[in-house]
C-alpha cells in the first residue's frame, strides 16, 4: 500500500525555526533574519545594566553586598568613603572586613540573625570604626539574597554622624537648661522667701510709718492749738509794746532817745514780722487757709496798701507811688492783699534810696498787679531761690534792716494756691520787679463791683473812743496813742464794765475797739452787740485780735465788724478810725 505523505504545519514549522533560532541552532537564513532582534534586546540589557552601575557607584547613600563570613563581595565609593578608604577595592580586598568594622561585634551578630528571620532589616542603628579610628554612627536598611546556594546580603548606608552629634548636643543642651532651670529655679526660691520678709518688714514699717503719721498729726494738732492759744499770749505784750513805741516816735525827743525809740521799733518789727509769718506758714501747713474768690475792684486793695505803707515809706525816705486802677478782679481779696503787701514790705526794707511804684497793666484777660523798686536787684542765678522758707541773699542778711525769709516763701504757697502766676525781674544795683497776674472781671461783675473811693481827711480830733482789753498794758498803750491823737478814751476791761461805763455816764462812743478773746470766755463781738442794744444804735466797730482763724474772719466779716491783727499797726489803726469815722 502506497503511503500518502503528510502536508507540512506552517505554525509548527514556524516555531521550530523561532526556537533553533534563539538557541543558535537555526539555519543560517534563521539566524539571520533574527540577528537584529537580539542584538536590540542585548543593548538594551547592556544599558540597564549601565545605569544600574551609574547608580550604584554615583549614590549618595553607602551600598555593599556581603556574604555572612564578614567579607565585602561589592561596594562603592559611598560606603568607602564613609569607612574612611579612598577606593572600593580597599574594603573588597580584606576578607572578613565587616567582622572588625563593627564597633560592636554584638550588633555585626544581632544584623546577622534578623535578616535570618525576616530576611530584611530597616533603620539598624550601629557604629562602625573608620579606617582613621574614629568611630561613626549609621542607619543601615539590608536585605537577604541568595546567588548558587549561597546567602548574600545587601545594605544601604546612611552616616548619621553629624544627626548624631547634634542629637547628643540637643541633649546635653536639655541637660544644660534643666541644670540652669533648676539652679535658677532654686535661685528665685530664695529670691521668693527674701521678698516675703522684705514684704512682712515693709507692711510692719508701713505700719509704724501710719502710727508715726497719726503721731504727727496729732502732734501737729497739738502744735495748732497751742500756737492759736500762745499766739494771743504771744502778741499780747508785743502789741503794746508796739503802741507804746510808736507813741514814742510821734513825740519830739532828744536826737540820742529818738535813736534809741527807732531802734526799739526795728527790733520790735521784726519780731512781729518773724511770728506773724511762722504763725501763717503753720496755718499753710496745715491746710488751714482756704481760699474765698470773689469780685472786687482793685483799686479798693490799692488804696488801702497806700495808706499802710505810706507813712513807712515817708520814715525811710522813700517815695512810695500807687498808681490808680478802675478795674476789677476775681481772686480772694485778703490773700492777695497777703501778696503784694509782702512785696512792697520787701521793697521797701531793700530800698536804700528811690521809690517804689505800684501799679498796673492789663494782659489780654489777666491784669499784672506789679511792684517796681530802685533797690540792689537780685542776682539772676537766685531769682528761684528767693522763694524758698528762710532764704536770704548774702548782701541782705548784711543789710541793718534784714526780714526772716518767709515773705517770699509766703507768696509762693498763696500764688499756687490762688492759681496765680508769680512772675520777677530784676536789674543788680538798679532795682527789680515782682507782679502776680490775677483774672479780670466781666463787664457786669466790673460794674457791680466798681470802686467807690473815700472822702479824705483823717482828723481824729475829739473822737470817742472807747477801748475794750482784757490786758493793762495794751489799755494803757492805746491810751497814751489816742490821747496823741488828740482823741476822747475810754478804757474798759470786760463786757460789764463798758455796759457800766456807757450807762453811769450816758457814754455813746464814736467807735467801739475791742480785742476779741476776752477773760471768762467773753467775746469782743458779744461786747459790741450788747453795747449796740444798750445804746441803742449800731454803733461803729473794730475787733483787735491775734486769731487768723478763718471762722473768726468770716465771723467778724458777718457782723460786719472790720479786724485790725495785732501787733496793731498805728497807721492801719488810724487809717481805719478815720473810715469807721466818715461812715
Amino acid at each position: 500500500m502506497k503511503r500518502r505523505s503528510e502536508s507540512p504545519d506552517p505554525d509548527a514549522e514556524e516555531q521550530e525555526l523561532s526556537f533553533q533560532d534563539l538557541i543558535g541552532l537555526g539555519s543560517h537564513s534563521a539566524r539571520k533574519s533574527h540577528y537584529s532582534v537580539l542584538e536590540e534586546k542585548l543593548a538594551e540589557l547592556e544599558a540597564e545594566r549601565n545605569r544600574y552601575k551609574w547608580l550604584f557607584e554615583n549614590a549618595l547613600h553607602g551600598i555593599f553586598q556581603a556574604d555572612f563570613n564578614g567579607t565585602v563581595r561589592a561596594a562603592n565609593p559611598a560606603f568607602a568613603a564613609i569607612c574612611g578608604y579612598d577606593d572600593s577595592r580597599q574594603i573588597i580586598d580584606q576578607p572578613q572586613l565587616l567582622e572588625t568594622l563593627f564597633d560592636d561585634p554584638a550588633d555585626y551578630a544581632q544584623l546577622k540573625r534578623e535578616l535570618r528571620q525576616t530576611g530584611k532589616v530597616y533603620r539598624f542603628l550601629s557604629s562602625l570604626n573608620r579606617r582613621d579610628g574614629v568611630r561613626i554612627h549609621v542607619s543601615m536598611n539590608a536585605l537577604l539574597k541568595s546567588e548558587a546556594g549561597e546567602e548574600l546580603f545587601e545594605a544601604f548606608v546612611l552616616d548619621i554622624s553629624a544627626f548624631k552629634e547634634a542629637q547628643e548636643a540637643l541633649t546635653r543642651l536639655n541637660e544644660e537648661l534643666e541644670a540652669r532651670v533648676m539652679r535658677r529655679t532654686r535661685e528665685l526660691t530664695v529670691l521668693n522667701e527674701k521678698l516675703v520678709l522684705e514684704i512682712g518688714e515693709r507692711e510692719q514699717m508701713q505700719e509704724q510709718l501710719r502710727l508715726a503719721k497719726e503721731a504727727a498729726e496729732q502732734a501737729n494738732l497739738s502744735k495748732d492749738k497751742y500756737l492759736a492759744a500762745a499766739s494771743h499770749d504771744l502778741l499780747q505784750p508785743m502789741n503794746a509794746a508796739r503802741l507804746l513805741v510808736s507813741t514814742l516816735r510821734e513825740r519830739t525827743l532828744a536826737e540820742q532817745d529818738s535813736y534809741l525809740v527807732e531802734r526799739v521799733h526795728l527790733a520790735l518789727e521784726g519780731a512781729e514780722e518773724l511770728l506773724n509769718d511762722l504763725l501763717y506758714i503753720s496755718k499753710l501747713d496745715q491746710q488751714a487757709v482756704q481760699p474765698k474768690f470773689e469780685v472786687f475792684s482793685i483799686q479798693q486793695l490799692l488804696a488801702s496798701l497806700e495808706g499802710e505803707f505810706q507813712p513807712l515809706a515817708a520814715c525811710s525816705g522813700l517815695q512810695l507811688k500807687v498808681l490808680p486802677s478802675s478795674l476789677c478782679v476775681r481772686s480772694d481779696v485778703r490773700l492777695l492783699g497777703r501778696i503784694l503787701r509782702n512785696f512792697i514790705s520787701n521793697a521797701l526794707r531793700y530800698t536804700n534810696q528811690g521809690r517804689v511804684l505800684v501799679g498796673c497793666r492789663r494782659k489780654g484777660s489777666q491784669l499784672s498787679i506789679q511792684v517796681w523798686d530802685t533797690g540792689e536787684g537780685v542776682p539772676d542765678d537766685r531769682l528761684t531761690e528767693i522763694f524758698h522758707e528762710f532764704y536770704q541773699l548774702d548782701s541782705h542778711r548784711r543789710s541793718g534792716r534784714k526780714g526772716v525769709g518767709l515773705g517770699l516763701a509766703i507768696v509762693d504757697r498763696l500764688a499756687r494756691m490762688l492759681d496765680h502766676s508769680i512772675e520777677v525781674s530784676s536789674w543788680p544795683q538798679q532795682g527789680s520787679m515782682f507782679s502776680v497776674e490775677v483774672p479780670l472781671a466781666d463787664a457786669v461783675e466790673s460794674q457791680q463791683a466798681a470802686y467807690k473811693p473815700e472822702m479824705a481827711g483823717d482828723n481824729l480830733e475829739g473822737a470817742c473812743i472807747l477801748v475794750l482789753d482784757n490786758d493793762e498794758n495794751i489799755l494803757i498803750s492805746m491810751e497814751a496813742l489816742l490821747r496823741q491823737w488828740n482823741c476822747v478814751v475810754y478804757l474798759a476791761r470786760d463786757q460789764e464794765e463798758a455796759i457800766d461805763l456807757c450807762k453811769s455816764r450816758s457814754l455813746r462812743p464814736d467807735v467801739i475797739l475791742a480785742d476779741y478773746h476776752l477773760d471768762r470766755g467773753q467775746t469782743g463781738t458779744d461786747a459790741v452787740l450788747a453795747m449796740r442794744h444798750c445804746a441803742g444804735t449800731d454803733i461803729p466797730a473794730a475787733i483787735i485780735t491775734a486769731d487768723y482763724s478763718d471762722e473768726s474772719i468770716q465771723l467778724f466779716q458777718d457782723l460786719r465788724m472790720p479786724l485790725l491783727n495785732k501787733p496793731v499797726k498805728p497807721a492801719k489803726l488810724r487809717a481805719l478810725l478815720s473810715h469807721l469815722l466818715r461812715d
